[in-house]
């Protein structure tokens, strides 16, 4: 099999910003992110799908390996499809929370208040399933490899959340283990594997969040 030789183009910045333009952008950056925070009680109200398109579309920009991009998302607002990731998602909760789940784990979450309940599966008026491409398959039924799947999967899941708070919504990471149920459900095929659940809507008005810290950065960052 020949190879094609690679075919470049120039790059013009994005942006001419100056060193003070730079440190202000950023600093308004974290600014709005340090506001995020996951959300477990949700509002019914519609969300209009170009607005999940688009923070999509911008997940998308993610850097991938070889460009391979091996992500799927799956937008599910059906309420009988969100009522049967329920029931397939509290039934392993149950087992991790009563069986799985080592005692050093189950008190790390004890200060969240979470178990093994997810109503907010049903209440949430999105949700978002991420699925990682080990391979592709291609339409003469050969398949080629993707590389560093979990790393480029999981940095277009970041944009996405982060896409989604600057548009003014909320979400959480929900990661019941194992997910082959997702692909059943929503009939996803065999070489895709859920990577993450992401639950995306308006807070409630009454929600409540558990009190919680960062850690400083002199705790998270080195320099040479």
């Amino acid at each position: 099999m020949s190879m094609m030789d690679p075919v470049f183009e120039s790059f013009v910045p994005p942006f001419q910003l100056s060193k003070d333009e730079m440190i202000k952008r950023a600093q308004a950056f974290r600014n709005d992110l340090v506001k995020r925070r996951t959300i477990r009680e949700y509002e019914s109200g519609e969300i209009p799908s170009d607005l999940i398109e688009t923070c999509i579309e911008a997940a998308a920009t993610a850097p991938s390996g070889a460009n391979k991009q091996p992500w799927h998302f799956v937008v599910i607002t059906d309420p009988g499809v969100k009522a049967s990731i329920r029931v397939a998602a509290e039934k392993e909760e149950r087992s991790f929370y009563a069986e799985r789940a080592p005692q050093e784990w189950l008190e790390a979450l004890h200060s969240l208040g979470t178990d093994y309940n997810k109503p907010f599966l049903e209440e949430a008026p999105v949700l978002i399933a991420i699925f990682a491409q080990n391979y592709e398959m291609k339409d003469d039924g050969t398949r080629t490899k993707n590389y560093y799947v979990q790393e480029s999967v999981g940095i277009a899941t970041g944009m996405l959340i982060t896409a989604l708070h600057l548009s003014g919504l909320s979400t959480l990471t929900h990661t019941p283990s194992p997910m082959g149920f997702l692909n059943e459900i929503l009939g996803r095929p065999k070489h895709e594997r859920a990577f993450l659940l992401l639950v995306v809507g308006t807070p409630a008005a009454n929600a409540l969040v558990p009190k919680i810290s960062k850690k400083a950065v002199s705790e998270i960052v080195s320099y040479h």
